[in-house]
């Protein structure tokens, strides 16, 4: 699993957490589908380094000042913890999400 910090230059990163190693707490935020190619923060935008300017980032930041976030180190968002290019990444996140929400 993957999941957001914010590192100690005030970047964000992704970290890879092995299933027996996800942390106990976490943060997950929910989204809406933006209309345009900077309202969302993909996971490709994260490898490549334009996340961190979008304007989805910023609202990253005021979600992460909020008290909810204060306690948590990490944090989670679907559009850009999961790899929708690789299908079986994306097929489990899906089934995972679903027994979740259920």
């Amino acid at each position: 699993m993957r999941l957001l910090k914010v590192n100690d230059d005030g970047r964000y990163g992704l970290v890879w957490f092995q299933k027996d190693n996800i942390p106990q707490r976490y943060a997950i935020l929910s989204h809406t589908w933006g209309q345009g190619e900077d309202d969302e923060v993909t996971y490709k935008d994260m490898m490549n380094g334009t996340g961190q300017t979008s304007l989805a980032s910023r609202n990253w930041n005021s979600a992460r000042n909020r008290q909810s976030m204060t306690t948590c180190n990490y944090f989670w968002i679907d559009t850009c913890c999961i790899d929708k290019s690789n299908h079986n990444e994306l097929a489990t996140a899906i089934n995972s999400m679903f027994r979740w929400l259920s």
